[in-house]
């Protein structure tokens, strides 16, 4: 659980690094929409800097728009994708 904890807070730190966002990791929420209404509010460049920044920091890739938005929705999400490809690495 410690684990996962760290990961989120490596997650927001990329963010807010990569993103240059005017707000500090500790506000944003694990749940919090980082896309549309009621988010974060980025915006596609945004999305393309973050795909790149998780490909670079934690070897995650993403191929296709669907995987996008699916991976891409909440800092809970992203996560969970490069937990998935850990588990994989591992199995490997």
């Amino acid at each position: 659980m410690e684990e996962l904890a760290i990961l989120k807070q490596r997650i927001k730190s990329m963010m807010v690094e990569n993103l240059m966002l005017q707000i500090t990791a500790d506000e944003i929420k694990d749940d919090q929409p980082l896309f549309g209404p009621e988010s974060l509010g980025l915006d596609s460049v945004d999305a393309l800097q973050l795909v790149v920044a998780l490909e670079k920091n934690f070897g995650v890739k993403i191929v296709s728009k669907e995987a996008a938005k699916d991976i891409l929705h909440t800092v809970n999400t992203i996560a969970e994708a490069i937990q998935k490809k850990k588990a994989e690495a591992s199995q490997a």
